[in-house]
């Protein structure tokens, strides 16, 4: 998925802001059902962020145009880890592996198979 840098996600140097990156994290989780005409929030069902480790290699800043990748690293029953990497062109600038949850009603729970095989792309 391809972001462009606007002045809003940079702080006052120009340099987008740390907590951005998990943000265009999320739009290109979010944008997998999207480009297939679907939503990342089925009713009671969703997905929740459990836990993130993250690798700030180098500054992104005001205008540029990011490249944001996403591969299921890891699977299970009611969860999965992806591993992001945001690009500047060929210059790797951040990392960041994501452990998801699926619930229903708030709790854990299986995830469809529907949504398994959506994400399967992405192996």
């Amino acid at each position: 998925m391809k972001i462009r840098v606007y002045y809003e996600d940079t702080d006052i140097g120009g340099v987008v802001y740390y907590a951005n990156y998990l943000k265009f994290c999320e739009r290109a989780r979010s944008n997998i059902f999207f480009e297939r005409g679907l939503s990342p929030h089925n009713g009671d069902e969703f997905f929740v962020v459990k836990k993130v480790e993250a690798d700030y290699i180098k500054s992104a800043t005001f205008a540029d145009e990011l490249e944001v990748t996403s591969k299921v690293v890891s699977q299970k029953s009611a969860s999965l880890e992806i591993f992001h990497e945001i690009f500047r062109g060929e210059e790797l600038l951040f990392t960041a592996k994501v452990k998801l949850a699926y619930l229903k009603n708030y709790k854990p729970t299986k995830i469809p198979k529907e949504t398994l095989e959506l994400f399967n792309e992405f192996k």
